[in-house]
């Protein structure tokens, strides 16, 4: 009997996992009630109800006429009844873009090789002798000091070398005299001009993400793309785009600026357009741009674009996106917003009844009322570029002087780089920066392999900007007074204060997780319920229950697969899920994680639509923890894929095994922050039992793992540079905190002085190093005197002290801060 029992359990996992079907089934079940019969002695009675519970359900799913008149056709008329009404706006934001590796993870079972197999992200030759030249040189006429301070913008000679150089045409084909740069390219330019110039990073990013150039390359006309492409190209305009409102922020779709077709008078011709009438906020470039993209509403009342003879004539026709010369009549540009001291160009723009031509529209009139799939599917890719890119710029900033300043700097007669406190906030910033990074290059990766990954781009700009924040704010812990007082010897303190500008631009942080990272996930990347949604939507209603049932059973199976993965590797702590043969034996047991979770993630997504059904979309904390499930998993998977691209350096396993302990950790309280507000208490503690049986099994670094990160991100070498890799390293020319980085490259050297000198230090022959750097130099005086150390030694002690001190002074200013004398230059210029 037990046996029998045992085989029961056995088979049932085994066919799930298969994903066998029903007459697979069938056979299996009709095996195990016989084989119960002849050797377990359950008897005549038994058997037959077995046959009638077990046999008769199967038979009925696996006989399709059956299946359909009992089974499917019922179902399907209840999913209809039941399934949410969705407006236009919201499925064109579902369906925009593309699924990648995404759907990967939602499968339960992702398919590692196709991730791994993928080249490393790398710069082509012309890429790269425009990263080492033309933006080094724009690095070189610019500091984020003088630019807020000086010129509330970038400078004259910046903005032009900018234009001239093509910094603006970074995505325009070469056709067009653009640079045809991949978005990795794109990527790595924002990433380096971040970590020395915010103003600079933004300026160059804005035109080459979502704009004019993008909408124009996918669906401009050739007319227009052949006029307006080589002048963004050439810099000879300046583009921006304006869609938010004041009363339509988040919810962008709902844009109250209108545009009533009409016909008017341009360019002393009559002509078929639009009267618009605007009121917008927040656009980047708007005060200095040439021309203003337009997102507005096209109303239509006397149905002068309705189709001759057509029945149906609505008058609302949607969102559409106009091209307009800042320079035409009515256009209000010029005034400025101050985003947090931030100089970036940004404002308002408005306009009343203003005529603009039918061919101004992106595309022509056919692209009409189709302006909000223009901007989702734009977005898709360009929101997996700009802010990841900017925010992992200045982190990197953060990180290498913060890591320099740590170990340089005494206090109690040793550096603050050996307090534990210190190695908290250090392993926080350099765990997390080496996570950032790998988002950020296997999101690029994926633009470049022609996908639009909807999904990830909201993934990596939600998640790099809120871990940039918490690295910022580490930094900010670590430096204290010296990172509160502004100036140019600051390198942290513009980071800080502009840091929620990241989180709010591009689909503001709590709206991305809440609404779009889990509710399209679920729809777009989940391989089932799409199809499921499309055939209740068929109006042939044969088709529509042939498609349903084969999408309904299919996603049936899938679950079960999903809940016999879970089971098993709960209870085989995470050991039964297969890593990918070409896994290094160092990191096999996170791959087995991920499957893990993976598997755990497709059943509770699956358990909580069932459950809370189409009223899952206004239970945002509910979504939103689910989304993080989701997005850990992305995470932990773009630092294996770097680890890998990388080639596999043994000095970085510190900041992988501390990035993916943190991300998995993360992932496991989301879902059982899921199960915890459950409004199923029963399932959820089934659920608890089947993906974690023996409690949490994911814990954070620990803190010897947070020492030995702390202690690698203050060693000068490989590691340190890879992990702050493509910054812009200033001279001290340049930036004054450049000092700290020549002090830091000392600092083996004057530890082997002072070792060497360490018997006479002892002996009371020659007193300890001080704590001040300004008295070391008197210091090095007297020891020279003496004898104790060489002339070469000498030399260095005085360089380490000299940088040293100047590092750690802050600025000080006038009473006026300095306002009339750059009032003073701006008027020279």
């Amino acid at each position: 009997m037990f046996y029998w029992i045992a085989a029961l359990l056995v088979g049932a996992m085994a066919l799930m996992q298969l994903r066998a079907n029903a007459w697979i089934w069938l056979l299996a079940i009709l095996l195990w009630i016989g084989g119960g019969f002849r050797f377990a002695g359950i008897g005549a009675l038994a058997a037959i109800l077995l046959f009638l519970l077990l046999v008769i359900p199967t038979l009925i799913v696996a006989v399709k006429p059956l299946r359909y008149a009992l089974l499917s056709r019922p179902i399907l008329k209840i999913f209809q009844r039941i399934l949410p009404r969705m407006s236009q706006t919201e499925r064109d934001a579902i369906e925009a873009g593309t699924t990648w590796w995404d759907a990967e993870l939602f499968s339960g079972k992702p398919a590692w090789d196709k991730l791994l197999q993928l080249p490393a992200p790398q710069l082509t030759i012309e890429e790269q002798d425009f990263f080492d030249n033309e933006v080094e040189q724009l690095c070189g006429l610019i500091s984020d000091w003088e630019s807020t301070e000086v010129w509330q913008d970038l400078s004259p000679q910046a903005w032009q070398f900018v234009k001239e150089k093509g910094f603006l045409g970074m995505i325009i084909p070469k056709q067009y005299g653009g640079k045809e740069f991949s978005a990795y390219m794109h990527s790595q330019v924002i990433m380096k001009l971040s970590s020395h110039c915010s103003a600079a990073a933004i300026s160059v990013m804005v035109p080459n993400s979502l704009g004019p150039a993008e909408l124009l390359l996918q669906y401009g006309t050739e007319v227009q793309k052949d006029y307006f492409l080589p002048r963004l190209a050439a810099g000879e305009e300046i583009p921006c785009f304006a869609l938010t409102s004041p009363y339509a922020g988040s919810d962008a779709a709902a844009i109250p600026d209108i545009g009533v077709v009409c016909t008017g008078s341009y360019d002393g011709q009559e002509m078929l357009g639009f009267r618009i009438t605007w009121d917008k906020r927040y656009i980047t470039l708007g005060p200095v741009a040439t021309v203003l993209g337009l997102a507005f509403r096209v109303h239509d009342p006397d149905h002068l674009l309705a189709a001759e003879g057509s029945t149906d004539r609505p008058t609302d026709l949607g969102i559409t996106c106009a091209l307009i010369p800042t320079n035409h009549p009515g256009v209000v540009t010029g005034r400025r917003h101050w985003p947090l001291n931030a100089v970036f160009q940004n404002g308002p723009t408005s306009g009343k009844d203003v005529f603009i031509p039918l061919d101004w529209v992106i595309g022509g009139r056919d692209m009409i009322g189709k302006g909000w799939r223009m901007l989702m599917e734009c977005l898709a890719a360009g929101r997996a570029i700009s802010l990841p890119s900017s925010t992992v710029g200045f982190s990197k900033l953060a990180v290498r002087g913060t890591s320099a300043y740590v170990a340089m700097r005494h206090q109690f007669k040793i550096p603050i780089g050996k307090f534990e406190g210190i190695h908290e906030m250090l392993a926080r910033m350099g765990g997390n920066l080496y996570l950032m990074d790998a988002v950020r290059r296997l999101s690029a990766l994926a633009v470049d392999a022609g996908e639009k990954p909807s999904v990830i781009s909201a993934i990596s700009k939600y998640h790099v900007t809120e871990r940039g924040r918490v690295l910022v704010n580490a930094g900010m812990d670590v430096l204290g007074g010296k990172g509160i007082c502004m100036g140019p010897n600051n390198f942290l303190a513009r980071s800080y204060q502009q840091m929620p500008i990241a989180i709010t631009v591009e689909g503001a942080n709590i709206l991305t997780r809440c609404l779009i990272i889990f509710g399209q996930g679920a729809i777009r990347c989940h391989p089932y319920v799409l199809k499921e949604m499309a055939a209740a939507g068929e109006a042939d209603q044969d088709q529509a229950l042939a498609d349903f049932d084969q999408a309904f059973f299919a996603h049936v199976s899938f679950v079960f697969a999903n809940f016999s993965r879970t089971l098993l590797a709960g209870l085989s702590s995470g050991s039964l899920p297969a890593a990918p043969s070409a896994a290094p034996q160092e990191l096999r047991h996170f791959y087995r994680a991920v499957n893990r979770m993976s598997a755990a993630f497709a059943l509770l997504s699956d358990m909580s639509m069932f459950v809370i059904g189409g009223s899952l979309k206004f239970r945002e904390r509910i979504s939103g923890r689910l989304g993080d499930i989701l997005s850990q998993l992305y995470l932990v998977s773009s630092v294996l894929k770097r680890y890998e691209d990388d080639g596999r350096p043994q000095e970085d396993l510190p900041y992988v095994h501390w990035a993916i302990q943190d991300s998995l950790h993360q992932a496991q309280e989301a879902y059982l922050g899921v199960l915890e507000n459950f409004p199923n208490r029963v399932l959820a503690v089934l659920l608890r039992f089947v993906a974690f049986p023996f409690g949490r099994p994911y814990q954070l670094p620990s803190d010897a793992l947070d020492s030995t990160v702390a202690r690698i991100m203050q060693t000068d070498g490989d590691s340190r540079d890879r992990l702050t890799a493509g910054m812009h390293m200033p001279n001290v020319e340049q930036s004054p905190h450049a000092f700290g980085e020549l002090a830091f490259q000392l600092i083996p050297q004057v530890n082997a002085i002072e070792a060497r000198l360490k018997p006479a230090i002892q002996a009371g022959t020659l007193p300890q190093l001080p704590q001040s750097l300004i008295e070391m130099q008197y210091w090095v005086a007297a020891a020279a005197a003496s004898g104790d150390i060489t002339e070469a030694e000498q030399q260095v002690l005085h360089d380490f002290a000299r940088f040293g001190d100047i590092s750690v002074q802050v600025d000080d200013f006038p009473q006026d801060f300095n306002l009339l004398e750059a009032a003073q230059k701006r008027a020279q210029s």
